[in-house]
């Protein structure tokens, strides 16, 4: 399975969430625009370590979900999210 990396970056992201019909992982953060939560999914119980920092929110996965989070970043009108492997 492949360990993955998504990154939001804050400064392109403008709140149109197109992502979170996409991947339920990312949700509305307190700043209005796009965050991780791994908690919310209401279907899969997944696991995952998160950064949130002023400039970017970067999460890594490493479950079978890729093509979810590759879908997300695929509808981000912005292209404020960036999905890449980093590993196995």
């Amino acid at each position: 399975m492949p360990r993955y990396e998504i990154t939001i970056e804050k400064d392109a992201c403008d709140g149109i969430f197109a992502c979170l019909t996409r991947d339920p992982r990312f949700v509305e953060g307190e700043d209005d625009l796009a965050t991780i939560d791994p908690g919310a999914d209401p279907v899969y119980d997944c696991e995952g370590e998160v950064a949130d920092t002023e400039r970017q929110v970067v999460a890594t996965f490493d479950d079978d979900r890729i093509d979810e989070a590759r879908q997300a970043a695929a509808a981000c009108p912005t292209d404020a999210i960036v999905v890449e492997e980093v590993g196995e």
